[in-house]
């Protein structure tokens, strides 16, 4: 089964167009290696991708076809992600005075590095 339907049938994204553009800027890896919007998945890959506020590791226990509820959807894998930040941790990461512009290359590596990308 191709991975940009199988993440849009489990539900952990929106549209299939975006899970295929996830996969075409190489932000989607099964098992570690990077993963084209037509690479296959079985059950037992572990698929991870980054999202805006987390990095996601998940296992695939069943092949879905089709987009299904999410009762089902939750059943389809087993969820390794790291635990979503609270809103407090969300809040000190982005904050910028209105009006200050774009950050500067040294304040945007502490951002990255306090969000966990580098």
């Amino acid at each position: 089964m191709r991975v940009d339907v199988w993440l849009w049938a489990v539900r952990l994204f929106k549209s299939r167009s975006g899970s295929a553009a996830a996969c075409r800027a190489g932000r989607v890896r099964i098992n570690g290696k990077p993963a084209k919007a037509a690479s296959s998945v079985v059950a037992g890959d572990r698929v991870t991708w980054r999202d805006p506020l987390r990095g996601r590791d998940v296992e695939v226990v069943e092949l879905l076809a089709k987009r299904v509820g999410a009762p089902l959807a939750v059943k389809a894998y087993l969820d390794h992600s790291e635990p979503l930040p609270t809103r407090v941790e969300r809040e000190a990461v982005g904050v910028r005075d209105r009006g200050t512009g774009r950050p500067t290359k040294r304040e945007r590596r502490d951002i990255d590095r306090l969000r966990g990308r580098r």
